[in-house]
Order: C-alpha cells, then sequence, then structure tokens
C-alpha cells in the first residue's frame, strides 16, 4: 500500500509559476513510476506528465510540453510537477499517482491514488 499526499496548489494569475509535490509514504517508492493527472470541472481527468521509477525519462501531455517539468526526490519519497506560464485552462484538481508499470499515460494503469490539490489560474 501507497499513500500520496499532494500539496502546493493555490490561486495565481496567469503567466505565474506553482510547484506541486506529492509525498508518499508506505512500500518502495522507488519501485513505481508517478504520474501527475489533473480534472477541472465538468471534464474527464486527464494525464499531465509521466516520470519513470528512476527518473530517467519523462513525458508530457501536448498541453503542457514545454512549460511544466516533472521530477522526483527517491530519497525523500516525492515527486513534484514545477508549472511555469500557468494558462487559464490550466485550472483543475491535480492528483498525483503511482503505477507499477514502466511507462503509462492511462490512468487505469495506476494504483494509488492522492487526494489532489486544487490549482486555480485567473486571467
Amino acid at each position: 500500500q501507497v499513500q500520496l499526499v499532494e500539496s502546493g496548489g493555490g490561486l495565481v494569475q496567469a503567466g505565474a509559476s506553482l510547484k506541486l509535490s506529492c509525498a508518499a509514504s508506505g512500500r518502495t517508492f522507488s519501485s513505481y513510476s508517478m504520474g501527475w493527472f489533473r480534472q477541472a470541472p465538468g471534464k474527464e481527468r486527464e494525464f499531465v506528465a509521466h516520470i519513470t521509477w528512476g527518473g530517467a525519462s519523462t513525458y508530457y501531455a501536448d498541453s503542457v510540453k514545454g512549460r511544466f517539468t516533472i521530477s522526483r526526490d527517491n530519497a525523500k519519497n516525492t515527486v513534484y510537477l514545477q508549472m511555469n506560464s500557468l494558462k487559464p485552462e490550466d485550472t483543475a484538481v491535480y492528483y498525483c499517482a503511482a503505477s507499477n508499470y514502466y511507462k503509462s499515460y492511462d490512468g487505469r494503469e495506476y494504483l494509488y491514488w492522492g487526494q489532489g490539490t486544487q490549482v486555480t489560474v485567473s486571467s
């Protein structure tokens, strides 16, 4: 079992930056690849970013590529999402999740989920 707790969300203006954190506890963090997803009101959950077990490879949704950066610190059992040049369309609840797949964009392949953190970007 892995417990995930996100933090770092908030209300910012367009163009600002935020850094989300996801702290993990429980079974070995480094044995899971990690992803960030988001869900806006009235919309389906969507993939945002993914990082492999050791952090060697990262993947991004086209909508955030070049603006968001996912990283992890296995010594701290934490995964991060640095979000720059935020846009109003980035407004959503952001979730981190753990998967035992090497690479996955599909939420159904993730075993554990955090409770989410709200990000609101005003125009």
